[in-house]
This record gives structure tokens, sequence and C-alpha cells, in this order.
């Protein structure tokens, strides 16, 4: 039976935690023992601080926006200052300007990519020498399907989206000799964001309080390291980008037979979830016959 995960004593940061998934994920974290950590903007963080304290947890706000580099160095300063460590990043705050390509600005285009992918980059900055310090961190990129599959008038939320993904995936390998696990959780909750999309009725099966779990497990002692984990609706999937083994076609290589090879290229028997980025060049060189050390 797997033990019940207690974070006792365990200082956490989740950003964008004023309302939607980001108050589910601080009030699960807090009701679990954490030192929760309330970034956002304006009331709203000071209200789920007040919602974690009555329950009996501990929390305080942090009024900041992930954009500001210079606002989240000063952020994590005074955390580290408080309570000498930091233990758990989840980087959730978010917006969105969605229109079709042809329709939006590149100013919504950058926008979108400022909070998302240079705040989480901030954030984890920020905390990051800490934990190598401490040999302990754990870290959540928030993903989402738009970026992993592709969403109609989402381009610069998709392309912000799967940044996370590379960034998780480089971090993942960077921080395991220092037990920094970094994953992503691609959500689908009935959030600000959702509403419009789908009918009350459905929508109402999307409860954030059904995705924090997922937040929970990848942020425990026993955490996988660079996992893309969906959840909503109470259903959990592994996400895994893989690679086919393709077809050879060594110095005869052209176009015209990389469309012909099609079918085998794309494949899928045999195809493998690759470790990191070498691993191309790797499965490339062993098909030329080169054995090539892991």
């Amino acid at each position: 039976m797997t033990p019940r995960i207690d974070l006792s004593g365990r200082i956490a940061i989740v950003t964008g935690a004023g309302g939607g998934l980001g108050r589910a994920h601080a009030l699960l974290l807090a009701s679990r023992g954490a030192q929760v950590i309330v970034n956002d903007l304006g009331d709203a963080a000071d209200a789920v601080v007040a919602e974690i304290h009555a329950a009996g947890g501990k929390a305080r706000a942090a009024k900041c926006s992930v954009a500001d580099a210079e606002a989240v160095q000063s952020m994590v300063a005074d955390v580290l200052a408080e309570f000498g460590r930091i233990d758990i990043l989840v980087n959730n705050a978010g917006i969105l300007r969605d229109k079709s390509f042809a329709k939006m600005s590149l100013a919504d285009f950058r926008l979108v990519l400022d909070v998302h992918v240079m705040g989480a980059a901030h954030c984890t900055h920020a905390v990051w020498n800490a934990m190598r310090a401490q040999n302990y961190g754990r870290i959540v990129m928030t993903t989402s399907c738009s970026g992993l599959f592709g969403n109609f008038g989402q381009a610069n939320y998709a392309a912000a989206k799967m940044a996370l993904v590379g960034m998780m995936q480089t971090l993942g390998i960077e921080g395991a000799k220092h037990d920094i696990r970094v994953n992503c959780l691609a959500p689908t909750g009935a959030t600000r964001m959702m509403e419009g999309i789908l009918p009350a009725e459905q929508l109402a099966n999307f409860k954030p309080e059904l995705v924090s779990p997922a937040v929970l497990a990848l942020v425990a002692d026993s955490a996988p390291n660079r996992a893309i984990l969906s959840a909503g609706a109470g259903s959990y999937e592994l996400v895994q980008l893989t690679m086919t083994q393709g077809i050879a076609l060594g110095e005869d290589a052209s176009a015209e037979a990389i469309l012909k090879g099609w079918q085998a290229i794309a494949n899928r028997d045999g195809s493998f979830v690759p470790t990191q980025g070498f691993d191309q060049a790797r499965h490339e060189l062993c098909k030329k016959g080169f054995t090539l050390e892991e």
C-alpha cells in the first residue's frame, strides 16, 4: 500500500494560486502539511491564504507577476530568508489571448509567451540554486493538450505550453543528480479559461480539485522525473513523446524517397521513448552499424 503523502516541513510556492487550478493546488498541498506561498495578483491571494488558515493550514501571500523577473527574485529571496529553503514550485500562472493566427497580433503572441514561458523560467531560475544546495526539489510545469496536440486559435498558447515541455525535459536531466525532479502537468479544469468552450453539464465534470491530486503526486518524495501527466475529470494519463524505428536511406537519401517510404517511417511498431536529445543521433548511427555506449 502506498503511504500517505506527508508534506510537513516542506515549503511550496504555487503561482497563479488566487483561483481556479492554482487555488485547488494550494489548498491540497497545505492540507498535507506544506507551508504554501500563494502567489497571485491582488486580493485573490489573500482570500486563498484565509481559506488555508481557516482549515488549519499554513500559508502566506506573495503578490507579484511572474512575468516580472525582479519581483520574482524578491519573492523567492523573502521566502528563503523566512524559511531557509524552498522544496516545491508549482508553475501554474497563465493567461489566454485566443485568436486565429491570421488575426492574432504579435504583441498578444509575445505576451502569452512572457507569462507562461518566461514566468516559469523566472520562478524556476530563482529557486534553482537553493534546490541544488539542499539536494532536493520538486518542480511542476503546467503544459496543455493545446501545446502537446494543437488547438485552433491557440498558436501562442500552444507554443508556450510546448516550450515548457522542453524546459522540463532539460531541467529534469540537469537537476537529477541533486534530487530535483521536474515534471509537467497537462490539466483539464473547469476554470475561467474553459468557460464557453464546453456546455455547463460537461464542464461540471472538470472540477479543479480533481486535477490537484496529480500535482501532489508530482511533488511527493517518490515523484517521477520528466513525466507529462494529464489530469481531468478524475482521469489521469501519461503522455509520451515517442520515436518510430523509421527507415535508413543512407547516401541514397532524397525527399522523394522519404515520401515514398512515409508509411514505413510512420509505422509505430517498435517505437520508443528517447531519454535525451542525443538518442536521435544514437538511433540513426546504430542503423548504420555503429555501436554507441549509453
